[in-house]
């Protein structure tokens, strides 16, 4: 008789295969202790009282899988997070930025939208806000609407203002939001060189000729033939010479040496090799 984990693991990875035979949703090849997780967390908020009736309802209730996608996605950020990598990027990369006319930047798997907002006041404070395009892209609906929205914690405030000093910021925080009952909102010129929308990396396409792809902690998620085919999107939407951003626990594996150079090593940004 299989032990009661090895059961628990059968019973994820069909909750897993429903979801992407009925939703077009690939989470199989994600790191399966952090997929575990994710489940438990999902059955535990969705009322289900077993892995078998909520693989049942999401089979059958759009209306569920809708409800539980936020629990399965990573939602986690602040607004400059990692501030040593925001001051590597305003020192190093955004001086070569400059040779470009126009910019486009992809923030894959925004989140909440925080460090989308981080990377606009930092471009508006190098003064090539007015000339760039973000993309801010996440699998989660939710998420895509919060990011939209640019509504935050005030309790947060203090953390963002301080990140933003150590990552190199030339004012003070506060003059990019207003605060009120409880809450700050980033100024709506932040939001207006930015589209938000829908994407999922795992089966969605690339999206063409940008100057510099975000996705800082996301790849640790995946598993590692997941994270080779996502790494490869990227490739293909960056142009010759772009910059990619990862987190500061990802590495680019061996296999990927042909598409990218390391750029600042320390602080995991690498440039696309060959022609875009």
């Amino acid at each position: 008789m299989a032990p009661d984990k090895d059961i628990e693991d059968i019973e994820v990875r069909l909750v897993l295969e429903a979801i992407n035979a009925r939703y077009g949703y690939d989470f199989r090849e994600y790191s399966p202790g952090s997929m575990r997780r994710r489940v438990q967390a999902a059955l535990a908020r969705s009322g289900a009282s077993n892995l078998g009736l909520m693989q049942h309802r999401l089979l059958n209730e759009p209306d569920f899988f809708t409800s539980i996608l936020d629990d399965l996605t990573v939602q986690v950020s602040e607004m400059f997070r990692d501030p040593s990598f925001y001051r590597a990027f305003r020192e190093q990369v955004v001086p070569m930025l400059r040779t470009y006319p126009q910019l486009k930047i992809w923030h894959a798997g925004c989140a909440g939208g925080e460090e989308v907002y981080a990377t606009a006041i930092l471009l508006s404070e190098e003064n090539l806000y007015d000339r760039t395009q973000i993309y801010a892209t996440d699998m989660s609906g939710r998420a895509v609407e919060q990011a939209r929205e640019g509504i935050y914690p005030a309790a947060q405030a203090h953390l963002y203002g301080e990140n933003y000093l150590q990552a190199g910021g030339r004012g003070r925080l506060a003059d990019y939001y207003s605060s009120a009952y409880g809450r700050i909102a980033v100024h709506d010129r932040l939001k207006q060189n930015v589209v938000f929308f829908q994407h999922d990396l795992v089966s969605d396409y690339a999206l063409g000729e940008m100057q510099v792809v975000f996705c800082r902690n996301v790849l640790i998620y995946f598993g590692e033939g997941l994270r080779a085919r996502v790494l490869g999107v990227f490739a293909d939407s960056l142009c010759r010479g772009g910059f990619l951003c990862l987190g500061g626990s990802e590495h680019l594996p061996p296999a990927c040496a042909d598409a990218y150079c390391d750029f600042t090593r320390d602080q995991r940004i690498y440039r696309r090799r060959g022609a875009s």
